[in-house]
């Protein structure tokens, strides 16, 4: 299985489910950005207490390993939880989305992408998922984070919304980071 098909499989289960969700991280930066290896998917899902077990049913075994606990967990602790497609070794994370300010403009604003020639998918905006990688690199200092930045603010240029940008790298205290970013792209900016 290649991670476009695992992406669909669970963009398939989450939308006859009913399930709210993004797909972000990796995946949603090459979309956006500059194309680079990737084996993990991340998705945020507004999943439930009463879908979960629907959830993990869609994902048995033994092709996917889905905990029903963990995922329980989970939901109730607004974390997240994997599951795994265990011949191929991939994996997705599903992020349970956070009760925030933030989390609901990031839903407002997906974006329905292809994920193939044949398919679609719900991703967070170019925007968000900017906005999300400086938050995890603020938690973890991962240059990757920053490449990726680098790469869809390349690619997206003019369709960037920067007030919006502004807006919440300000709220979310990602002033810093934001500023490292416009330094690599100080160079890419000049003649």
């Amino acid at each position: 299985m290649e991670p476009s098909e695992l992406l669909q499989r669970f963009a398939e289960v989450f939308e006859r489910l009913l399930i709210p969700y993004r797909v972000t991280g990796s995946m949603a930066s090459i979309a956006y950005g500059e194309p680079r290896f990737t084996n993990d998917i991340d998705i945020v899902a507004k999943l439930t207490a009463d879908r979960v077990e629907a959830f993990c049913a869609a994902f048995p075994a033994p092709d996917f390993y889905c905990s029903l606990e963990a995922a329980r967990h989970a939901v109730a602790n607004r974390f997240q939880f994997n599951v795994l497609h265990m011949p191929s070794g991939l994996k997705a994370d599903v992020i349970v989305a956070a009760d925030t300010p933030f989390e609901e403009s990031r839903f407002a604003r997906g974006q329905r992408l292809p994920t193939d020639q044949l398919h679609e998918a719900w991703f967070a905006s170019a925007e968000d998922v900017i906005l999300k990688k400086l938050l995890y690199f603020q938690e973890g200092g991962s240059e990757k984070h920053l490449r990726d930045i680098v790469g869809i603010l390349k690619v997206q240029a003019d369709a960037i919304e920067h007030d919006y940008l502004a807006k919440w790298v300000a709220q979310l205290g990602l002033t810093a980071e934001w500023h490292l970013v416009q330094s690599r792209l100080s160079p890419l900016n000049t003649d």
